[in-house]
């Protein structure tokens, strides 16, 4: 398994809440080739999944593994092979796009003449050459997300993690976006897709994962969530798996 989350849970305390979970005894793999789906609705539990995968954020019950390197013990190995993108990334205001994807090659530690040919490959693929020596202070929040996506790839990881990829993108490089998506889940690579966009999920995903408040309700291909539910679009699914549990709770 290239992504392997084991009975995970994350606490937090809140002053008016008090303790509570954020994330409660959530499993689920993902596997080289595959698209897997984290989908939920705000404050679900996805974003700190997703830190906790990434290193930002050490789990309280359970295990993540990263292509065998657990996050909790071996935080580095696992960062090594992760290329992470999420809705906070930011970049350096004053480096050009072409310096940033430079910069964090050469902090994951990728040979110069290699990570020259990676760049300038990056750079034509996100279509960033007419601006790659453009200040980022100065480019547009399209642009910015263009050159975040290449640089969570720059180190060639295996395993992806995108919050969001195609937020403030046009329809144009939203279509790019999803193609490197597919292209790079037929070269062998696992990713880690979150989305609001059901839509999006529906034509990306291999596999699919719905969590609410901190619990994970259902994981499968469309179809299996189709037969579970009797919905036919994602979204309709995705509203009677939430709208179940919160009756539970109510």
């Amino acid at each position: 398994m290239s992504i392997e989350v084991t009975n995970l849970g994350r606490r937090f305390f809140d002053p008016q809440r008090g303790e509570f979970s954020a994330v409660d005894d959530v499993s689920f793999t993902c596997q080289p080739g595959e698209v897997f789906g984290l989908l939920g609705p705000n404050g679900a539990g996805k974003s700190t999944i997703l830190r906790i995968i990434a290193t930002l954020l050490r789990p309280h019950e359970g295990t993540v593994k990263i292509c065998g390197f657990d996050v909790r013990n071996t935080p580095e190995e696992s960062r090594r092979n992760l290329g992470f993108l999420s809705a906070e990334t930011s970049l350096y205001r004053r480096l050009t796009a072409e310096e940033v994807l430079l910069y964090f090659g050469r902090l994951s530690g990728v040979e110069e003449t290699v990570l020259r040919k990676r760049v300038s490959s990056l750079i034509d693929r996100f279509d960033i050459r007419s601006f790659a020596r453009v200040r980022c202070e100065k480019l547009s929040t399209g642009m910015k997300q263009r050159v975040s996506i290449a640089r969570s790839l720059v180190h060639d990881p295996p395993v992806i993690c995108l919050d969001e990829p195609t937020n403030g993108l046009d329809i144009l490089a939203i279509l790019a976006t999803q193609q490197f998506i597919r292209d790079f889940r037929d070269a062998g690579k696992c990713i880690l897709f979150s989305t609001h966009n059901m839509h999006e999920a529906e034509k990306l995903c291999d596999r699919i994962a719905i969590i609410h408040r901190g619990k994970l309700l259902a994981i499968g291909t469309l179809d299996e969530l189709r037969q579970r539910t009797e919905k036919h679009y994602l979204e309709d699914i995705f509203v009677d798996l939430v709208g179940e549990k919160f009756d539970e709770m109510v």
